[in-house]
């Protein structure tokens, strides 16, 4: 039931991690699932690297994530741990018991305002009581389940769903869909509530010993995350669904792990970098780190616990990664970034692997990068891309998703950079024959050598790899509202007078950079870290952290910035 190949497993760890994997999944699945009608997007990027197509015990096909998630008690709203395509797993051992039933139903959870709306657009409840979902496209031209619909348990969760027996496909309503509302912020409690793709029963795995909510049995120490994946019971469930994952794989290219940092998953996703590098040795490992926005000076003891736990996790999983970003924040933004970052190891055609691209990046010991992105990307309708970017002058032409504050006067040692969105008949001058040409980029005669000249005019002599991408990133609901009303329905400048239409896609234009920038970020780290005395905090202390570990910690984090000196050899 695998793809083609090249495939990737991505871990989901934390309730941040969450976040922007609901808001990246909700992006995939828009992509695979245009609107009835559209322009049928280019299929340049291939999903079956991300999804896996599987059966359900009714022998109905589904094409549902590659992924394993791990979050705390009382994160899961009312998405049932087990998803909502393959039954009910306690319901079926429940109907082989003979003896007496007893059943007690906890209150379900309420639902998001608004998202009825947008679940009204992927599909109909008819009189009969079945939820008929629209047919969705796999990565190998099948039709399968699983795609689309609400992980939420709200949409068919207790419908079956019916295929029409003729064609193998969803029947669709031919009523006009109403037009999706989104979400309220104080309507999202947890991510679960805007998820909305179903995910195998193997995905999520619930950490029962710790709390989401309240004060009391917090996950929030590296050392409590660390002992999770040393006991025995996560360990093996952890186990089980990796070898359940890999083993259907044609050719496992890597993992890609998402991952708080600011708590204790900093270290659960430490441990999870070393069992992958232990057990898989030779793929690749893609670890992000996630920071929830900037920390409060009002809870003073939040920041400490954040620095030991950034500056651990860290340190121990870049040591265990192929490669490392550091934290960023904004989870809609950084799902639309990661979209277009890790676009190179999901390609079609001609795809660089997630070795490959690590490679490029981590010589020298650099293993630690930033990343930045323009969302979305300032282009005008029938605008060239030569004009775009000699519009931009020598300004920043990308705004930093990293905290290592503004990349003036940095330099870069490599880089690989991603533009998305750019119609092909626009990737190279239009100017008519005998018109004097602005710049050199006027002369280039494919859109991949206009970019990769723009950035060796912008930082010459740094190693970069650039890749142009037809396909934009899509922002359909329930990603926020947070573009200028000003832009068209794909995200172009208009002028004049707003349009008023909804933005369904952006083009983006995002960079993985190795840089200067981290001598100072890294080295600030490593001084904060120097200041504090683990003794004083016992949830580290009753973890197992001690005050030698914290010492090994801040010389390995001052090693690595000094890996990113100017003048450095290798630099």
């Amino acid at each position: 039931m695998a793809g083609g190949g090249r495939e990737v497993l991505t871990l989901q760890l934390g309730h941040f991690a969450g976040f922007v994997g609901a808001h990246w999944w909700n992006q995939q699945d828009a992509a695979l699932c245009a609107p009835t009608g559209a322009k049928e997007p280019p299929g340049e990027l291939c999903p079956d690297v991300l999804y896996r197509t599987g059966q359900t015990p009714h022998g109905q096909e589904t094409y549902t994530p590659r992924l394993i998630l791990m979050d705390l008690k009382g994160s899961l709203s009312s998405l049932k741990q087990e998803g909502g395509l393959y039954g009910d797993r306690q319901l079926d051992a429940a109907i082989a018991w003979q003896g007496k039933l007893t059943t007690h139903r906890e209150e379900l959870c309420p639902q998001v305002p608004g998202l009825q709306d947008v679940l009204s657009a992927e599909g109909v409840l008819s009189s009969d009581g079945i939820w008929r979902v629209k047919s969705v496209p796999s990565g190998r031209g099948e039709t399968s389940l699983g795609a689309t619909g609400w992980g939420t348990g709200q949409s068919s969760k207790g419908k079956n769903v019916s295929l029409d027996s003729a064609s193998g496909r969803a029947p669709l309503t031919t009523a006009a869909a109403p037009r999706p509302l989104v979400p309220t912020e104080g309507s999202i409690r947890v991510w679960s509530d805007f998820l909305r793709v179903h995910l195998h029963p193997r995905s999520i795995c619930m950490i029962q010993k710790y709390n989401h909510d309240g004060e009391a049995g917090r996950l929030e120490a590296f050392g409590q995350g660390e002992s999770i994946l040393k006991e025995p019971q996560y360990l093996e469930d952890v186990e089980d669904r990796l070898h359940f994952y890999v083993e259907e794989c044609d050719y496992l290219q890597g993992f890609q792990i998402l991952c708080d940092l600011h708590d204790g998953f900093s270290g659960l996703g430490a441990k999870a970098a070393e069992l992958l590098r232990d057990e898989y040795s030779g793929r690749g490992i893609m670890s992000w780190g996630l920071l929830p926005g900037p920390s409060s000076r009002r809870e003073p003891l939040k920041n400490i616990y954040r620095v030991l736990n950034t500056a651990l996790g860290l340190v121990h999983m870049s040591a265990h990664s192929s490669l490392a970003t550091l934290p960023f924040h904004c989870g809609a933004i950084l799902a639309t970034a990661l979209d277009t970052l890790t676009a190179p190891y999901r390609l079609r055609s001609a795809p660089v692997s997630m070795a490959q691209l690590a490679d490029t990046l981590n010589f020298s010991g650099k293993k630690v990068v930033t990343t930045a992105a323009t969302i979305p990307f300032p282009l005008a309708p029938g605008q060239s891309l030569p004009d775009a970017l000699v519009q931009l002058g020598g300004a920043a032409v990308w705004t930093p998703l990293s905290a290592c504050g503004s990349p003036s006067g940095a330099h870069c040692f490599a880089q690989s950079v991603v533009l998305r969105g750019v119609d092909r008949a626009c990737h190279t001058s239009q100017l008519a024959p005998g018109t004097p040409l602005p710049s050199p980029l006027h002369t280039c005669t494919a859109g991949e050598d206009v970019l990769a000249q723009y950035l060796q005019q912008q930082q010459p002599g740094v190693r970069s790899s650039a890749h142009l991408l037809l396909a934009p990133c899509t922002v359909a609901p329930p990603y926020p509202r947070l573009f200028s009303p000003r832009l068209s329905r794909h995200g172009l400048v208009a002028d004049g007078l707003p349009s008023g239409a909804a933005v369904e896609s952006v083009p983006v234009l995002g960079a993985l950079c190795s840089s200067s920038s981290l001598n100072r970020t890294l080295g600030d780290l490593a001084t904060e870290l120097s200041k504090l005395d683990v003794r004083r905090w016992a949830s580290f202390l009753d973890a197992g952290v001690e005050q030698a570990d914290l010492d090994e910690a801040l010389q390995e984090l001052r090693s690595l910035a000094q890996c990113y000196q100017e003048g450095r050899l290798g630099g």
